[in-house]
């Protein structure tokens, strides 16, 4: 396992994989399998962070754990000073040809290794105190028209494509400092994206309407402008569960397929430096005739070769392959978790010796033959029933789960998807979180 890891992340873990679910951090902890992956995804955080920009498709059934990559990928990002927000798609809250509601989402979830979600006033207000500091004058002195040439100066590109931007930020500035903080707030608001913010408040900064598809580009590109500005190299911005869009209407399904290949070409052409996008979805979205087929110069973009073994194939190739977990990466996994569980225990040694690594191999066949021998699916359940386990081992000490426990799976452990597949006994259609 990695370095050490504060009490207070191991709680966080813990309860997290005692809930079924994927924690929010401490995936270092918790990574099998993703070694072949860490040093191009390390290298292309750091060419986002000189300036760049980065696409990048992650495939995996459902249970291969896409989720996680990406969260373990977004914690990677934040510990280099990335800003990081994800966006779930879905064809009713938030639909990919919607792009002004996946930007409202981004910054919803927009968050840093230091501030939590929403992130966007506190790192407004760094990036302000920045510029004002910049604007300083030799003998410290600063000016309001220096301060505003030089805001305008570092939004230039962006006024470019969205001018009511700058001039929202302009007009946030004057209220902040006025002390009116209720319509400082909304202006906030309406630069996040969102909607029904009040007429009065926009009429402070010249503002009309509400943010529309064709501006929410160019507001991406004042917040990437401002990240940097405000000490953040870069955005991490996973767009995760895309391959809902085989389940829309088809005139949406090829505006959402569209705003996806425009996105790319976005990014390779340069227009979005510090931004890694990452989008994550089936084999049958990348392959299937719902899925970006339809569209075949985004196919043609999104191309990656799977012929190979796994063990072969590129990390630098605009898709990466999750294989899912083999029995053999299921006892790791849950190693990891034996040793998380055990860090801080007095009794660490007895916890051990009765969770030993014979146990957990026994424990893991037993939970994947619980799911009809299906492994891939079987790691949420897994890791949820272990910690269940070593918290009996911990509260009694006379407790030995060998003679003592006996492995269940009830339909109320299961989501819809989980059923639904254990209905008709098909692995291929199980979503887990992990």
């Amino acid at each position: 396992m990695s370095a050490a890891i504060s009490p207070r992340r191991r709680r966080e873990v813990l309860d997290a994989l005692r809930r079924g679910t994927v924690p929010t951090n401490g995936f270092d902890q918790l990574a099998v399998g993703l070694e072949a992956f860490e040093r191009e995804l390390d290298a292309e955080l750091t060419a986002v962070a000189g300036g760049g920009a980065v696409f990048k498709a992650v495939r995996g059934e459902y249970g291969a754990g896409k989720t996680f990559f990406s969260r373990w990928l977004a914690e990677r990002a934040l510990k280099k000073g990335f800003a990081a927000a994800e966006v779930q798609i879905n064809e009713i809250d938030t639909p990919l040809h919607r792009l002004e509601t996946v930007y409202r989402r981004t910054i919803e979830s927009l968050r840093t290794d230091t501030v939590p979600p929403s992130a966007l006033r506190p790192i407004l207000d760094s990036w302000l105190f920045t510029v004002e500091s910049d604007a300083a004058g030799d003998d410290g002195e600063v000016s309001d028209a220096a301060v505003e040439t030089l805001l305008e100066q570092r939004l230039s590109d962006v006024a470019a494509r969205a001018p009511v931007f700058p001039m929202a930020i302009r007009a946030y500035r004057r209220l902040a400092e006025a002390g009116d903080h209720d319509a400082a707030d909304g202006l906030v608001a309406w630069l996040g994206g969102q909607p029904h913010v009040a007429a009065s408040v926009k009429r402070t900064a010249g503002i009309k309407g509400d943010l529309d598809h064709f501006l929410a580009l160019g507001f991406l590109k004042g917040l990437l402008a401002i990240l940097r500005d405000a000490g953040h190299p870069g955005l991490l911005l996973v767009l995760d569960e895309v391959e809902t869009l085989q389940r829309v209407r088809s005139d949406a399904r090829a505006k959402a397929l569209n705003a996806l290949r425009q996105l790319i070409d976005e990014i390779h052409n340069g227009h979005f430096p510090g931004l890694y996008l990452l989008i994550t979805g089936t084999p049958a979205f990348f392959e299937g005739r719902q899925g970006i087929q339809l569209l075949p110069p985004l196919a043609d973009r999104l191309h990656a070769d799977f012929s190979r073994h796994p063990r072969f194939d590129n990390p630098r190739a605009p898709q990466l392959r999750l294989t899912g977990f083999d029995l053999d990466k299921l006892v790791e996994l849950g190693t990891r978790v034996r040793e998380l569980f055990t860090s801080t225990l007095d009794d660490a040694e007895r916890v051990l010796r009765t969770a030993d690594d014979t146990f957990l191999r026994d424990f893991a066949s037993s939970v994947a033959g619980g799911l009809g021998g299906r492994v891939g699916t079987a790691p949420r359940l897994f890791l949820r029933k272990l910690v269940d386990v070593l918290d009996t081992i911990e509260l009694h000490p006379d407790f030995d789960p060998r003679s003592d426990y006996e492995i269940t799976i009830s339909p109320a452990e299961l989501n819809d998807a989980e059923r639904e597949a254990a209905h008709t006994r098909s692995a291929d259609d199980i979503e887990l979180d992990v």
